[in-house]
């Protein structure tokens, strides 16, 4: 049985974000207006050859972008911005303070909160990634610097993560007595298995971007920084069908939690949703004629 009507999913998908990628990044690039120094998480949208491409920036320099209540309420308004934004079709998560991603939960604000506190920002720290996880379009964390503990449980809410030469990453949480708490351990162990991921945790080692390209943590290894390899990633899906990005998206996501058989019926009905669309058509013609297609997402 398939999980779910593909159709209404696909629209959905379609209607709430008429995007092409998301990226998590470390450092910046010009856009639109900047926002106001105060805020902690805001959205900037890069323009002529990279338009398309919308930058979730992180900015609490103070605190090495630890997740406080304010950043983390900033950062679910940028989501859901971007969820019914219609310019956006990649994006990029990125920490415009050097040095740092985000160095996980703000533990001097942490230490002030009563138990009942505590669950009530978990919970919502584990909505938000939630939120970021399923935005019907592709996410990419550009990690330059360290994404320690909730850092990197962010990082493993996105499609894909990029990583520069000073990157730190690591789920040191079993030091403070704790164990990741917004998604680690579940998403760690999806990504890379539940052995490695059992080691990681258990001695709460923090890796270059090296091995954890080698341990398949993160997709590149960028040899300058992750922003720039993160756009150059972000480039090469602008060009694609929208529509066929987001169908692919909602396959593997879907179709990774089944049995093959239910699987292939999950992209099955998908592939069908595909069939009668403008774009797919036009696909067909630019090959014929031996040209770049012009797709519009419909």
């Amino acid at each position: 049985m398939v999980y779910g009507p593909a159709q209404p999913l696909l629209r959905s998908a379609f209607l709430h974000s008429h995007k092409r990628a998301f990226i998590v990044a470390s450092r910046t690039v010009h856009t639109e207006v900047a926002p106001a120094a105060a805020r902690e998480a805001y959205v900037e949208h890069l323009r002529g050859d990279k338009e398309g491409i919308a930058v979730l920036k992180l900015n609490r320099p103070a605190a090495r972008n630890a997740l406080s209540v304010k950043l983390l309420g900033e950062f679910r308004q940028a989501l859901a911005d971007l969820r019914f934004s219609s310019e956006s079709r990649v994006v990029i998560v990125q920490s415009v303070v050097d040095g740092v991603f985000c160095a996980g939960a703000d533990l001097k604000e942490r230490a002030t909160m009563k138990p009942a506190q505590v669950t009530e920002f978990l919970y919502n720290l584990r909505q938000a990634y939630r939120e970021l996880e399923t935005l019907p379009i592709p996410t990419i964390a550009a990690i330059d610097g360290a994404a320690l503990g909730g850092g990197l449980e962010m990082a493993l809410s996105c499609d894909m993560r990029v990583a520069g030469p000073g990157a730190k990453i690591g789920l040191p949480e079993t030091k403070l007595a704790i164990i990741p708490g917004a998604g680690g351990t579940q998403r760690l162990t999806k990504l890379v298995g539940p052995s490695r991921a059992k080691e990681l945790i258990f001695t709460a080692e923090v890796l270059n971007n090296q091995r954890a390209c080698e341990y398949g943590i993160i997709n590149h290894a960028a040899e300058t920084n992750a922003y720039d390899s993160a756009v150059a990633l972000a480039q090469k899906i602008l060009p694609q069908a929208p529509l066929a990005i987001r169908a692919a998206k909602l396959a593997v996501d879907r179709g990774a939690l089944m049995e093959i058989d239910t699987g292939l019926e999950i992209e099955q009905a998908y592939y069908g949703q595909l069939i009668p669309t403008e774009d797919r058509l036009e696909g067909l013609r630019a090959f014929k004629e031996k040209r770049k297609p012009i797709y519009k997402g419909r």
